[in-house]
């Protein structure tokens, strides 16, 4: 399938940084605009993407569309998509990126065939594609060409891959994947919390490191903590994803729904969320405490 023009909805950090990367690669790339905030147009402009004014403008102008949105926004996003394809003559290839469940992702799938498009089912592994740092998107479903067709010789930063044949396996992909990164953040973090709240963070500290116990694991993910305050507003709807995609399976949705509270909690202190993420571990976990438990974290 000879794709030359990609929509994104929409341009946050990592569709910015996709539609860069396909522009650097020779194909034209397409936002929607409207009713964006100055933070989106930003980094729209920065990337060069092509504005298309509206939404019925983006579907009748590209080959592709790419949504890469926060969770809970996915299916707002995808319902006005089909509205938006059952009017016009031309069906691009519509592709959802986002981080939900199975579940969601069939749903989405069921809307786009219903507006007569193709839909595949993609999940977005690893962060922003630069040098350095590879992305892996991953797609299913029965035609799945044309996000195939993007894997070229220029695109090394991003690997296009194949999760399987049926609509919500990369999906599922994501969500387990996601479970065993957010999710054990979310425990080190609660647990570094805890232990500084009971006067116990320096004595744990040298319990981890007697025996060489401060593993490669550990130092990972004291080094994520900093990042989870200004992530983790769009981490609610990820977990809840998570927790949704084992509930179905007949495993219990309580951890994830559990995670999804403390980083709902997070996401509500007053903290400088973006500061945090320039700041030492024990400063976070610090500040943290003092908002988050009941005693002095002195």
């Amino acid at each position: 399938m000879n794709i030359t023009r990609v929509g994104i909805v929409s341009p946050g950090e990592m569709g910015a940084a996709i539609g860069r990367l396909l522009i650097e690669n020779g194909l034209g790339v397409f936002g929607c605009l409207e009713d964006r905030s100055e933070a989106s147009r930003l980094r729209a402009e920065r990337a060069c993407f092509q504005d298309a004014q509206t939404l019925d403008d983006l579907v009748q102008g590209v080959d592709l569309l790419l949504s890469v949105v926060p969770p809970d926004q996915a299916l707002a996003v995808a319902t006005r998509v089909a509205e938006c394809l059952s009017r016009a003559s031309a069906k691009p290839v519509f592709a959802d990126c986002n981080a939900v469940s199975p579940q969601t992702a069939k749903r989405i799938g069921e809307m786009i065939a219903a507006a007569d498009a193709t839909f595949i089912d993609a999940g977005i592994i690893g962060p922003p594609p630069r040098p350095g740092a590879k992305t892996r998107l991953y797609c299913s479903g029965p035609d799945i060409e044309a996000l195939e067709s993007l894997s070229t010789e220029g695109l090394e930063i991003l690997e296009i891959k194949v999760a399987g044949p049926e609509i919500g396996q990369a999906s599922g992909l994501k969500m387990v994947y996601s479970a065993s990164t957010k999710g054990t953040t979310a425990l080190w973090t609660q647990f570094l919390i805890a232990a500084k709240a009971l006067g116990l963070d320096e004595v744990l500290r040298q319990e981890f490191s007697l025996g060489g116990r401060q593993t490669v694991i550990s130092q990972q993910m004291m080094a994520q903590i900093p990042t989870v305050p200004r992530n983790s507003s769009r981490w609610v709807g990820e977990m809840d994803e998570i927790a949704a995609t084992f509930a179905s399976l007949g495993l219990t949705p309580k951890i994830f729904e559990g995670v999804a509270e403390l980083y709902r909690r997070i996401s509500e202190t007053p903290l400088d969320k973006e500061a945090a993420a320039n700041q030492p571990t024990e400063q976070v976990i610090e500040d943290l405490s003092r908002t988050l438990t009941n005693g002095n974290s002195d």
